[in-house]
């Protein structure tokens, strides 16, 4: 039975995924900040994880000792409220917050797994970033520490990409289009709900993991699209 690693599965499009890999017959290992909630009710391992915290990680890895890992999901991340993101409102304590666990975190936790994802004999690594991460696509300005902090991500997997490439592990990065989760806080906004091409975190889960496994080593440190499109970074 493989074993897959999922961040921030106690909500949104990692608690849809963990529940297609439980399906697709892995052994899962849930992890979130909150253990308490829909996590509960996947039917896996699920271990606490403050993916910004280096004593959490290294906790976390005791936990998950020496088992290979198959698929390591890093999905767990933040985001600013929007009218506190802006050139005007933008500050240090939200860039470090934001990059702590978008940026920093999956880098981390993947140093800190690396001998579990040696181990697995077909072993992969995929982080969930964003297209506002993208320069080349960047239209619409502001969201300067959301934006930066998916940036400064799929530079960071783009590179683990290169090193891990004489090893046989594919890096992805995955983009899953407007969703509706908890993590932007629009949401909760009336009238905000109907936002153009906004799906639920099951469908963008669905089709990410559709992307995520017809991808292998020739796509290694590529950008997609939940669609299957390749994006420009």
């Amino acid at each position: 039975m493989p074993t897959a690693i999922v961040t921030g599965a106690n909500s949104g499009i990692a608690n849809a995924f963990a529940r297609i890999l439980v399906k697709e017959g892995y052994k899962v290992i849930a992890a979130d900040v909150n253990i308490d909630g829909p996590i509960k009710d996947l039917g896996c391992e699920a271990i606490k994880l403050d993916i910004s915290s280096s004593e959490d990680i290294q906790a976390f890895k005791q936990k998950v000792g020496d088992q290979p890992i198959d698929l390591l999901l890093n999905i767990a991340g933040v985001m600013v409220p929007p009218e506190n993101d802006t050139l005007e409102t933008v500050d240090i304590a939200k860039f470090q917050k934001t990059f702590a666990v978008n940026a920093f975190g999956p880098l981390l936790l993947t140093q800190a797994l690396l001998p579990n994802i040696f181990a697995a004999q077909h072993p992969r690594i995929a982080v969930v970033s964003s297209r506002v991460g993208s320069m080349g696509d960047n239209s619409s300005g502001s969201a300067y520490s959301y934006r930066s902090s998916k940036a400064a991500v799929n530079a960071l997997f783009k590179s683990m990409s290169v090193d891990l490439k004489d090893k046989n592990v594919p890096v992805i990065i995955l983009h899953p289009g407007i969703v509706r989760t908890n993590l932007d806080p629009r949401w909760k906004a009336e009238g905000k709900g109907d936002m153009q091409g906004a799906v639920e975190p099951e469908q963008a889960a669905s089709e990410l993991w559709k992307v995520l496994m017809s991808k292998g080593l020739e796509s290694t440190g590529r950008f997609y699209h939940r669609n299957g499109e390749e994006l420009p970074w």
